[in-house]
């Protein structure tokens, strides 16, 4: 198993508001958590390390090979629901972090299956003869092109295509949803903020998982700058 994973301010923010993990749980599966805060000054890279830590250790402090698959994922859902209990309390509590909120992604790889639990327009992809979007983003422009009132290309150029309709720490209850699926030796998993997702088409990510040589992370974030780098970016790769 191949692991890289990148984090950069892009090209027009002063703050990376970005956060992830990359590990291993006790019997080596891979876990990935990527999480992209918002909020004025320091809240929102508060909120994204908060996330990203309190889910790990959530995860990390409960886990064990025994646990079934079903047991599994109602693990990291508790654990993304106790992290936006966390992140909501700490903004009702403290002025400075008034509003603050986060996406979040966990991807766990374990014994030819993946997990992933996600709020928000995060994202997950899996990458083999072609590149499947395994994450659907919580965004209002996602449920306009459901709703048939706009279509994918029309969506990316939509003036609201940033707005989530959910994110960690917002509400008391958080609504996460879950994805199992089966994972083969060569498969690459991305997990990525929306600063990656914004500015690479999924054609050149495509392109430069199965092309490109290196540090996968690196390329992928240096695609996104040359392209606008107009948000933080962070990008995971896992090849298989």
């Amino acid at each position: 198993m191949q692991i890289f994973a990148k984090t950069d301010s892009g090209l027009k923010r002063e703050t990376n508001q970005d956060s992830f993990y990359t590990g291993f749980l006790s019997d080596n599966s891979a876990i990935v958590i990527v999480c992209d805060g918002m909020g004025g000054a320091n809240a929102g890279n508060v909120a994204s390390e908060t996330a990203t830590n309190l889910i790990f250790d959530y995860i990390n402090k409960s886990y064990s090979n025994k646990l079934n698959r079903d047991s599994l994922s109602l693990l990291v859902k508790n654990a993304v629901a106790s992290a936006n209990l966390s992140i909501y309390n700490m903004s009702k509590s403290d002025s400075k972090y008034s509003g603050m909120g986060t996406t979040a992604v966990v991807l766990i790889i374990r014994n030819g299956f993946a997990i992933v639990c996600h709020v928000g327009d995060s994202r997950a992809y899996l990458i083999n003869d072609s590149i499947n979007q395994i994450t659907k983003d919580h965004s209002i422009v996602q449920t306009l092109v459901e709703d048939g009132k706009l279509t994918v290309e029309e969506a990316k150029k939509h003036p609201k295509k940033n707005v989530i309709t959910r994110a960690l720490g917002v509400e008391e209850n958080v609504i996460s949803d879950i994805i199992e699926f089966p994972i083969n030796i060569g498969d690459t998993l991305l997990v990525c903020s929306d600063g990656l997702s914004n500015y690479v088409e999924e054609s050149e990510i495509f392109e430069i998982i199965k092309n490109g040589s290196g540090d996968l992370a690196d390329l992928l974030v240096e695609k996104a700058n040359s392209g606008g780098g107009g948000d933080n970016i962070t990008a995971v790769t896992v090849t298989l």
